[in-house]
């Protein structure tokens, strides 16, 4: 049964890697900085607005505030720089955030990451593509499930906590989580200049 598993590991791997080898170029180190220092501030923003509503207002109240502020927080960030910034999953929550093909497919890569044992807390990609006629330097990095995202994301939801999520996202699909999961990715693109 292992060697079945890691048979299934290996061909998913090598039925990927034609979409990552094709990559025109790397990201120059300084996007790459760029994008991780975004990610970072990003990430801190909502996490503290999130941790503040948890610990004062608790779940129900953190649900309503991430449906409202989650998304002018990465406005805020992407007008910092050329990046456009937001975060995705395989499992959405808000329906606006599903994934385009280069990022399911560098999700799906980072399950197979985290299964050979890569920590997910420095879990990233970073790949030159052509869209059209546009040259877009993309970067994603992986989102881990905290103790924190268990009360919304996770397996056993209180009631009037799975009816929140009901009435604000009545597509949810971000539920079932354990603490480690990879519950997204951060995902950021500009147009190469």
């Amino acid at each position: 049964m292992k060697s079945i598993s890691i048979n299934m590991l290996l061909t998913s791997v090598l039925a990927m890697s034609p979409l990552l080898v094709n990559a025109d170029e790397t990201l120059p180190m300084q996007d790459i900085q760029q994008a991780r220092s975004l990610v970072k501030a990003f990430g801190s923003d909502l996490k503290s607005v999130l941790i503040t509503t948890m610990k004062t207002a608790g779940p129900i109240k953190a649900l309503e505030v991430c449906n409202t502020q989650a998304g002018p927080i990465a406005e805020k960030n992407s007008a910092l720089s050329t990046w456009d910034i937001a975060r995705t999953s395989l499992k959405v929550r808000n329906t606006s955030n599903a994934p385009d093909v280069w990022e399911a497919t560098i999700l799906r890569q980072f399950e197979i990451r985290k299964a050979a044992g890569e920590n997910i807390n420095t879990m990233e990609h970073s790949e030159v593509v052509q869209v059209g006629e546009k040259t877009v330097l993309r970067y994603m990095k992986a989102i881990p499930t905290g103790g924190l995202c268990l009360a919304c994301h996770g397996s056993k939801l209180a009631d009037d906590v799975s009816s929140k999520v009901n009435e604000l996202y009545p597509n949810d699909q971000a539920t079932g989580f354990k603490l480690g999961d990879i519950r997204g990715a951060f995902t950021l693109q500009k147009i190469k200049l």
